[in-house]
């Protein structure tokens, strides 16, 4: 995920969550990523790969949009809206081969709409992790893209 961004290691320095984070270091990396714009190369994206795994999560995707819990200019319901339109746009394109430069920039956009969301999101969850399940966070610690090598395998 991260080897698809420009301005990675801009966004390792903030959201790389350690074990001794706290409060501060979250409203720290929240702030950051609230005004983040991830910088996606777009002529290195595998369109074909998203696209297989976007389908599998749809019926799961529009469970969610349907729950009339979700405020609708919540973040997480504008996240839920970032990937609905990102698997339709893709969807909608038959292959991903000889795409004009144009339909690609359009592309990238849309999926730098979804991490632009999904950032400030998975801080919160994280964060919320690490307050009511320790055990939870220990995993995801080791395994989040944000790292230079995440592993499951405790070291």
């Amino acid at each position: 995920m991260l080897d698809d961004f420009e301005n990675k290691a801009e966004i390792s320095k903030w959201l790389n969550v350690k074990e001794s984070w706290g409060k501060k270091e979250f409203r720290n990396a929240v702030a950051y990523a609230d005004h983040l714009k991830i910088e996606i190369d777009h002529h290195n994206m595998d369109l074909a790969e998203l696209k297989e795994f976007l389908a599998k999560k749809r019926d799961f995707m529009m469970t969610l949009l349907g729950n009339p819990s979700l405020l609708e200019h919540d973040r997480f319901t504008d996240l839920l809206w970032a990937v609905t339109h990102l698997d339709e746009e893709l969807e909608s394109r038959t292959s991903f081969d000889n795409l004009p430069e144009a339909d690609l920039k359009h592309l990238a956009n849309d999926i730098q709409r979804l991490y632009d969301n999904l950032a400030s999101e998975w801080l919160d969850y994280v964060q919320h992790i690490q307050t009511n399940y320790r055990f939870l966070y220990s995993l995801i610690l080791r395994t989040h893209p944000f790292q230079e090598k995440p592993s499951a395998v405790i070291k």
